[in-house]
């Protein structure tokens, strides 16, 4: 008969001491994705019938001692956690070649944990074959930062200017550098807001102030250490040699793209201007050719008649 604790089971490998080596892996999956934990078994193959699978919070065993399980060759719901319900799945076309990693749907901030994975052997007692861990991170990706400079005058050089930065819908929270991009040094925000929203991702809002120079350049980066981005926005204020001063923005990039759009759509048009002249020549002279050929007929026939 079989029993019913199968949690008690999951844990037995805590006291069946052998000798196998655990594997762990470190995934990163965004926010409101699926993720799949992986569990190879590379030994032989075994009948479903005789293994149990079992998967759980490694860090904490005892707030959820079963994110899922197979017992026999079929899940096995019973003890599994309520945050889990039907958020968890395996891959049936896999199984008996040794795959039972987990598919965990739609991901949160408490998903992130590590997960255990726990193959027994159903002999005289259950025999652990095989087990592997899985460090699940969660990442989003922060928007595009937004840069403001001030609207510099050419005499405004050692006053105090302000420059801002924004960006949003990233997660973790973001390491946010000021950098003077002349000698690459980094200067510290004059302050730093992040801000958490309730889908679980942050927002971030920086401003810097300093002492306005004849050439300024500017740059706020925002990097998100997970996914190893680092996104960025400039702000440069060059002096010419008549005194005068360019500034630019990062979105100048943007706008040169815009003007080259323009110059396609402009050529478009310009295309289609020709194809329209074009065709009203061609149907002009294909007129003037049909007034022609209905002009010859009435003159033969009046040449004949004048000859009778």
């Amino acid at each position: 008969m079989e029993p019913r604790g199968y949690g008690f089971l999951f844990l037995l490998h805590h006291i069946l001491r052998v000798a196998i080596a655990l594997e762990e892996e470190i995934i990163v999956s965004k926010l409101g994705d699926n993720a799949t934990l992986s569990c190879i078994y590379q030994g032989r193959k075994l009948p479903l019938k005789n293994l149990r699978v079992y998967w759980q919070i490694a860090d904490d065993p005892e707030e959820c001692s079963v994110v899922h399980a197979l017992i026999s060759g079929q899940d096995n719901e019973s003890e599994q956690c309520i945050q889990f319900k039907n958020r968890t799945q395996l891959f049936w076309d896999r199984l008996e070649s040794g795959n039972f990693s987990l598919l965990l749907l739609n991901v949160s901030q408490s998903d992130e944990r590590t997960y255990k994975c726990v193959v027994l052997q159903k002999t005289e007692y259950n025999k652990v074959i095989h087990q592997a861990e899985v460090v699940l991170s969660l990442a989003a990706s922060y928007s595009q930062p937004i840069l403001s400079g001030p609207i510099r005058n050419s005499d405004s050089t050692g006053e105090e200017v302000t420059f801002s930065c924004r960006s949003g819908n990233g997660y973790p929270e973001p390491n946010v550098y000021w950098i003077n991009k002349t000698d690459n040094s980094r200067l510290p925000p004059s302050e730093l807001e992040i801000t958490p929203h309730a889908d679980g991702t942050y927002s971030v809002f920086s401003t810097l102030k300093v002492k306005a120079t004849s050439n300024m350049q500017i740059e706020c980066s925002i990097e998100n250490k997970i996914l190893q981005e680092n996104l960025s926005a400039n702000y440069t204020h060059l002096k010419q040699s008549d005194g005068s001063g360019t500034e630019s923005h990062k979105n100048l990039e943007k706008n040169g793209q815009g003007a080259q759009a323009a110059g396609i759509v402009s050529i478009v048009i310009l295309m289609g201007l020709l194809a329209v002249l074009t065709c009203w020549l061609w149907r002009r002279r294909s007129a003037k050719l049909v007034s022609y050929a209905d002009v010859q007929p009435n003159e033969t026939k009046g040449g004949l008649n004048s000859s009778v």
